[in-house]
């Protein structure tokens, strides 16, 4: 279980390519590290870096690229709309998968004192990398900027957590820390003024702004300005005009998305802009987005279409883009932009990602992979397509608009098992493969022989898993089948019927997989237990499936 940090430096630089190349070359020279984006912005005069790696891995290619943007940079000659205070203004480290904030903290405090110490460089932490809660606010740390950094840095209770209490003049200082993974969203406006994109960043931001009456700000009993809220949790926004567009922006930090999704944030901007008398004309993603972030906002506007949210990933993705404009400005490459499809390991769809002809082919070739249990896994994939076709035929069907939500419903739940029987083409060729490779491990020594015995039987054991999980998808499918049978569009039953006969042939094609594989397999009591499930699963997709043909038959009537 590999620990993987996404780390996302930011640069004072958006307008030098090559000096933004020079310090991405730092960050692809360390072995295990993937350079995900490199994201330059002309009006901020800042660029948005992000890459993924081991822990070690990452603290040695954040380290590298602050020592050479430190070496290119100039922060006395910088000017950019975005606040900063450094050549490497911010970097955080993110915590992706099989590690806690609390070890990705460490791991950030570590690369802090490395740079503070080896580079002779101002360095502060922010949120849960910073012990003292009083300073780990990143805006807090930042307020001055560079500009009054000389002045700040000499005062006690901003000494740097590691490095020199001196102003660096040409570097400046380097804010280090951990924290969630966040939206970095710009939303456009049709306005050139500041103040006014300012009014919305703060009716939206959860610190809303100081509450005012007659122009003057009111304090409480304590003397304390009064705070107005903003409508959003878990947002942080402020206004700027980007000269390169002509227009002005809300800026926004969404830090945490699960809180308040980018979907939410980008309506709420356009509900406030309205009522200002200005309008959202699409918005901006800076760096990467995950994946269900995407689809997520995509079934929230098909949702609030009374459209069925069960189509496609991709379908998903591209409502989703074209609600928020997400491409107004450039172009959205999903495969650029989502952090998963950069993740993803492109080996994992080789059969999938095929044409058609392609995949025919390979299997009619001389080759014994894909075999039985890929076609298997493909042929229960289209059963169970047909039956979400049924479903989002019927949530559009004319006349039946009040059951546009059920069908919806129905299609969900489809396009969730057409996806996991997707995968699991490939995987029952994978597992094939794993036996073959298995085999040929080397023999001699007795210890050889254990260690080849015990490769092969744990990949047999994954051999009987694969097609075992495409016989319970399969038979799950045939539940919406027979619903789509049952009360779908009529014109469609025969496809409903279809799909019930692709459900019933992955079931007993994937079984005889699991019981070749299992011939074999030493431990008996997890060979019989498996079959005797396989055998009640097949009986009741025989019996399901002659019950769905039977009302497919009868609505033909001839």
């Amino acid at each position: 279980m590999q620990q993987l940090i996404e780390c996302v430096p930011n640069f004072s630089e958006g307008n030098d390519l090559t000096i933004i190349k020079q310090i991405t070359d730092q960050i692809e020279s360390v072995e295990g590290v993937r350079l995900l984006n490199v994201d330059p912005g002309k009006a901020t005069n800042r660029t948005v870096v992000t890459m993924v790696g081991q822990p070690e891995a990452i603290i040695d290619a954040a380290f590298r690229a602050i020592k050479k943007a430190g070496e290119l940079i100039d922060m006395s000659k910088h000017k950019g709309e975005h606040p900063r205070m450094g050549a490497t203004d911010v970097c955080p480290l993110i915590p992706i998968a099989n590690i806690s904030m609390e070890e990705t903290a460490i791991f950030a405090q570590q690369l802090a004192k490395r740079v503070g110490e080896q580079l002779d460089l101002p360095v502060y932490l922010y949120e849960s990398a910073q012990p003292n809660k009083e300073r780990n606010n990143l805006s807090i740390i930042r307020a001055g900027e560079y500009e009054g950094f000389a002045k700040k840095i000499l005062l006690p209770e901003w000494k740097p957590d590691f490095g020199p209490a001196i102003f660096d003049a040409k570097r400046g200082a380097t804010v280090i820390g951990a924290r969630d993974f966040l939206v970095a969203y710009n939303v456009n406006l049709n306005t050139t003024s500041t103040r006014r994109a300012n009014a919305i960043a703060f009716d939206i931001r959860e610190a809303g702004r100081v509450k005012r009456e007659n122009g003057k700000i009111v304090n409480d009993e304590h003397g304390n300005p009064v705070n107005i809220p903003g409508s959003l949790k878990s947002v942080k926004a402020i206004g700027w005009f980007i000269e390169e567009y002509g227009i002005t922006q809300i800026s926004i930090n969404l830090t945490n998305i699960n809180v308040t999704p980018v979907h939410i944030a980008f309506d709420e901007a356009c509900k406030k802009a309205n009522d200002r008398g200005m309008r959202v004309t699409g918005s901006e993603l800076v760096g990467l987005i995950p994946l269900k972030a995407m689809t997520d906002a995509g079934k929230y506007f098909l949702n609030k279409q009374q459209r069925s949210i069960g189509v496609s990933e991709k379908e998903l993705i591209k409502i989703a883009v074209k609600s928020m404009g997400l491409d107004e400005l450039s172009p959205f490459n999903p495969e650029e932009r989502i952090i998963e499809y950069m993740l993803a390991n492109k080996t994992d769809t080789i059969l999938i990602d095929m044409t058609l002809t392609a995949f025919a082919d390979e299997t009619a070739s001389e080759s014994p992979a894909p075999g039985g249990g890929s076609i298997s896994a493909y042929v229960g994939t289209l059963g169970i397509s047909l039956a979400t076709m049924v479903a989002n035929l019927s949530s559009h069907k004319k006349g039946w608009d009040d059951k546009w939500e059920e069908f919806s419903q129905w299609a969900e739940k489809g396009q969730y098992i057409k996806q996991q029987l997707l995968k699991l083409v490939d995987e029952d060729t994978r597992a094939f493969n794993n036996i073959m490779t298995a085999f040929g491990l080397p023999k001699g020594s007795p210890e050889e022989k254990t260690i080849r015995t015990n490769a092969i039987q744990t990949a047999t054991k994954n051999a009987i898993h694969v097609p075992f999980s495409v016989m319970q998808l399969a038979f799950e499918s045939l539940e919406i089948i027979k619903a789509m049978a049952t009360i779908g569009n009529p014109n469609s039953v025969s496809d409903a019927g279809v799909g019930a006969l692709c459900a019933r042939t992955a079931v007993m094609g994937a079984f005889m997989n699991v019981r070749i594989n299992a011939k074999d397999f030493e431990d008996k009591t997890f060979v019989e237990d498996i079959i005797l499930k396989g055998r009640k699963i097949e009986s009741a997709t025989i019996a399901l499936e002659a019950e769905i043909l039977s009302i497919v038959n009868n609505k033909i009537g001839i």
